[in-house]
């Protein structure tokens, strides 16, 4: 978060600073050395600020996320690290959490699952062995009932989905095989 504060405050500030002259015209005021002060820490930090400022906070935000990105990256050790964070950052990847939570079709998760134990990598499960012989971690990294085969519910998820998708298809009015 104290990352986005500066980019935040220049945003707001440049989106706002005809208004501040309006408002301010009649005033005998010199120019707002906050505003000075906080550019020069940005352009220190990040490069020159333009001429005419950018209202939008992606402007400021860019370089500053792309800094945080690098040490990131630069701080993943293991290769489960690695490999868990180049899920998370790959397109499409959090697009299950569009999912309907609809109970009966067994798409519906606790929110702690979803939101504690997969985001931040807590235990989510006791450690054991599949029913297909792979190894089952309680970090649940990989995820492994969600990939194996042999996983008790999957085919009976899997059916479900398949129903759940043709019957939208054929309300629709479109042929399902």
């Amino acid at each position: 978060m104290s990352s986005l504060v500066l980019p935040a405050f220049l945003a707001s500030a440049a989106s706002t600073l005809f208004l501040q002259g309006d408002i301010l015209a009649g005033c005998t005021c010199s120019d707002d050395s906050s505003l000075q002060s906080y550019l020069s820490d940005w352009s220190s930090a990040f490069g020159d600020v333009p001429d005419v400022l950018p209202t939008k906070q992606p402007f400021w935000d860019r370089p500053g996320i792309s800094a945080d990105l690098a040490q990131v990256k630069s701080s993943l050790s293991t290769p489960s690290q690695q490999a868990s964070y180049l899920a998370a950052s790959s397109p499409h990847s959090g697009d299950w959490l569009q999912a309907l939570p609809i109970s009966s079709y067994g798409l519906r998760l606790a929110d702690e699952a979803v939101r504690v134990g997969l985001r931040l990598g807590l235990p989510l499960c006791v450690p054991h062995s599949c029913h297909c012989g792979s190894q089952v971690y309680a970090h649940g990294l990989p995820v492994h009932s969600f990939v194996c085969k042999k996983a008790p519910g999957r085919p009976a998820r899997h059916h479900a989905l398949n129903e759940l998708v043709a019957r939208a298809m054929i309300s629709a009015g479109i042929p399902v095989t």
